[in-house]
Formats: structure tokens, sequence, C-alpha cells
């Protein structure tokens, strides 16, 4: 499902708009605030002590890396960074918070006023960030507004299902895992939109590395807020918060779900009630919850262990400094540098690791480009076939930069490639060992392509009329003809020109 879901008659007349809070661990070898191990998949209840648990007397230190992975974070996302910023106390009661609060930061918080720009259909409205910059045609920059650091909760896991059967057991190894929560601007307009922007922050986060961003094991965790109001009004709706949702696909789903049942709800007569709601993925639907929590509901005050969190400017610029370039910029030199395509360009800059042993390989190729075509057309391809991870692939990409120079110098076909590159994911080889046992070979003789030529000729009369009463369309049926009499093997540029001269002759 994606906006597109969403009915034209309701995008005409209300205007949906979506926040989004975006919870990511921090990829830190130990807690926030005490030295246990930060490890996902540890026997349950083994990483923990009176710090992390809340037991009287224990005192939280801040964690340093955690501090270093906000920052870098923040930056990334453009955010301004605070030198002075607060820890306080968010009360609440659940089984799996041990200490009956989660340390956070709330009115004075890390990070604020960020934005990350995002491809939209028609370009939208053309939105400014804190800085002023304006976003490029095709682009809309969704605002950040907020990120701060915080601590995560233990882990509830339920077992049964009927009322009698039920048991709930608890895991609190993740108590005290480092978090960031970066929390938009209610800026996002349609599902598709809060697509594309998560799709964008993983990849940032992923490039600095801060996280892994495993949403299966719980590293990334995404709550959507939504309402809807009738186009123009400058008054939001009743929101509510959809939980529980484990994919951006499922995310974006969700979002087109709960605009259509508000919308429904507001046509009948009724009122949106402000709550917190679940997603079932294998219903299409959202449940409700609970009503929404409200800011005083949570009854922060400042966090009476912890000193506020002052960072010198040269700390900001050290962590400045260690930033990577970033997916987007990394895209735009690719596309100038290699000269690719904006879609081969965004598929080889997917991932840091795999731009960079792409980039590797391109340095050492004559044509880089047909490497990126290689890669994203023909190695892609059979990946995604067989379900496979680029570091999965049989065949290197010192392969493919020898597969692009073969057919840049004409030894071999696009077809042939084709055939080798299929023997080596059959057989689980690289190219270059597959190319040393076949060493298929095109055939540039010109006498013996014109052979197969006037071949094809004699046994196809009527259609060479058409092409000499103007049809030139038909020459390529000739090129097939040939290409298959030499099993693929006729070099495709000297063929093209030879059937054209003896067409016109």
């Amino acid at each position: 499902m994606t906006a597109a879901s969403i009915s034209a008659d309701v995008l005409a007349k209300y205007e949906p708009v979506i926040g989004l809070e975006v919870h990511v661990q921090l990829l830190t070898a130990t807690k926030a605030f005490c030295n246990c191990a930060n490890r996902f998949g540890a026997e349950p209840n083994t990483n923990i002590c009176p710090v992390c648990l809340g037991l009287p007397g224990a005192l939280p230190v801040l964690n340093e890396k955690a501090v270093e992975f906000a920052v870098l974070a923040a930056l990334a996302l453009n955010c301004e960074v605070r030198e002075r910023s607060i820890f306080a106390r968010k009360n609440y009661f659940y089984p799996d918070l041990p200490k009956g609060y989660q340390i956070s930061q709330y009115d004075k918080p890390l990070a604020e006023h960020g934005w990350i720009e995002v491809p939209t259909a028609n370009g939208g409205p053309k939105t400014a960030n804190a800085g002023g910059g304006i976003a490029p045609p095709g682009t809309r920059r969704i605002g950040i507004t907020r990120l701060h650091m915080e601590e995560d909760a233990g882990k509830s896991l339920h077992e049964g299902f009927s009322d009698s059967a039920t048991r709930t057991y608890l895991d609190l190894n993740r108590c005290g895992t480092p978090l960031i929560e970066i929390v938009t601007d209610p800026s996002i307009h349609t599902p598709d939109e809060a697509f594309e922007y998560l799709t964008r922050l993983k990849e940032i986060l992923l490039y600095t590395g801060v996280s892994d961003c495993n949403m299966e094991e719980g590293s990334l965790r995404c709550d959507a807020n939504v309402s809807v109001r009738l186009k123009g009004a400058d008054r939001l709706g009743a929101k509510t918060e959809v939980k529980n949702v484990n994919s951006f696909k499922f995310i974006r789903a969700a979002l087109a779900y709960e605009i259509e049942r508000q919308v429904e709800m507001i046509e009948s007569g009724g009122r949106v009630t402000q709550e917190t709601r679940l997603w079932n993925a294998d219903e299409g639907r959202t449940y409700a919850m609970r009503s929404k929590e409200q800011a005083h509901d949570y009854r922060y005050f400042p966090e009476p262990d912890l000193p506020p969190l002052v960072l010198t400017r040269e700390f900001i610029e050290q962590a400045r400094a260690r930033l990577p370039e970033l997916p987007e910029a990394r895209r735009k030199r690719m596309m100038a540098e290699y000269e690719l395509a904006a879609q081969d360009a965004q598929t080889l800059t997917a991932s840091r690791e795999f731009a960079d042993r792409f980039e590797a390989a391109a340095k050492t190729a004559k044509n880089p480009r047909r490497v990126a075509s290689l890669i994203v057309n023909e190695l892609g391809g059979r990946l995604k076939a067989l379900g496979l991870e680029q570091e999965e692939s049989p065949v290197s990409m010192a392969g493919i930069v020898l597969a692009a120079g073969l057919l840049d110098e004409g030894r071999i076909s696009s077809k042939q490639i084709k055939q080798l590159l299929d023997v080596c994911f059959e057989k689980g080889e690289d190219f270059g060992t597959v190319y040393e046992r076949e060493k298929p070979h095109q055939i540039t003789d010109a006498g013996a392509l014109e052979g197969l030529i006037d071949a094809a000729i004699a046994a196809n009369p009527k259609l060479v009329e058409q092409y000499r009463s103007g049809k030139k369309t038909v020459a390529g049926f000739f090129v097939g003809q040939v290409m298959r009499a030499s099993k693929g093997q006729a070099n495709p540029a000297l063929l093209n020109e030879l059937v054209a001269k003896k067409l016109e002759g």
C-alpha cells in the first residue's frame, strides 16, 4: 500500500499531517549509564547491574562514547548541537521499566532544527530549513525538530494466546541501552514521503556507523503520529500514534490506512480520538491500544543524579571532522566523476561498504560506467532473484572489472557476459575462473560474418524487399538470425555494420 492507495477524493479535500519519532540504539560496547555490555542476543537478564535496574544507592555515569555517537548523528542530520543540554526523568510505569522512570531529555535536548532532503514526485513546496537553505527541485526538506539522548527500557515477552494460558516474561538486558530519539516536524504529508524520509535517515545513520539500524533486533524503531485536516486549515486535527510497526513498508501501509480511517470517521460525523494504536500487518489495519499520553503525564523533572551535559565547541568540531562523506553528497560526486545515471548511483551508494568496494573497483577500470552497469543490471538482478545480498555474490568486484574490460575491448559480447555470469552463479565461482575455463570469443572476421549474413538474406527475400522499400527496422531481424547462427559470438558492432551494408547493396 502506498500514498496512491489513498483515494483522490480524500487527498483533494483533506491534508494528512504526519510526524515521525524514531528511536535508534547506539552501537556502543556498554550501556548509557553503566558498564554492562550493550549486546543483543545474550541470555535473558545476564547483562544487568544495580545501575540499569535502578536499585537504591546506584548512581548513573554517562557513557562518553554514546555522547560522541549522538553528536555525530546530529551533525549528519544538519542539526544545531547544544553546548549545554539537560537530562530529565520521564516517569511512567511499565513492567519492563524497573526504575519506574526513564532517563531522557526534555526541554533542553542535545540537538535541534535539522533536516533531511527527500525526493518527491512533483517537487512539492519549497521548504526552508533553520539555516535558510532551499531544497533543490524534485525534493522536499523534512524538518527535524529535535534529537535527544535517552536510555531504552527492557523487553516483555508474551507466550500463549488465551487469557488463562498467557505468560509474560521480562528480559531486562535492554534496560539502559543508549538511544537517540529523532523527532520530525509535523511536515510530512504522504505515506510515501514518510517512507523516503525513513529510508534516507537509515542510510545516513549507517554511513556514520553510530548504529546498525537492525529493525528485526529493535535497533531502529519508529512511531508515527498522523492527523488529517481540511485543505487550507491552520489548526491540526486530533492525532493518533501508530506503534508496533517493524518495517518501513508497513509504516507506509499503516499511515495510508490510518488516514483513510480518520477521514471516514470525520465524514460520518464522528470525532478522531487522540490515542495510541497498534498496526496488525496480517489484517492490514490499526487497533486502539490506549489513550495518548501528554508530556505532563510523564511528570518530567531534571535528573538529580546527572549534571548538565556540557560540550565544548572543540568537541563538537572534532565530531564534525569525523563525519564521512554522506550518501547524497557521495551520489552527486559519483555521478559527476564516473558519469553514472542517477538510479545507478542510488543503488551503488545504498551502503557505505558497498560504495567503497565499487569505488575501489572503478579506480582500476578503464570504463567505470560499464562496471556500474554490470553491477546494477547483471549482478543486481541475479542476486535479487536468488534473495542474496551483495556480499554473498560469487562474482567479485575484480571479476566485474575483468568482464567490463573484455566487453569494451570487443573480445566477448553482452550475451556471452550474461551466459558466463549465469555459470558463475550456478557453480558459485568468480568471473575470472569461469572465463578462463570457457574462453568464449567473438567472431570479428568480416568474411565469416558475411557468409552468415548472405545465408540469412537468401532465405528471406521478402524481408529484404521490405527493408529496401523503407522499413529499416527489418535489419534487426537479420542481426538476430546471424547472432543465433553464430551462437551469440558475432561482434555486435561489426555485425550491424555488415548487415546494413549488405541490405543496402
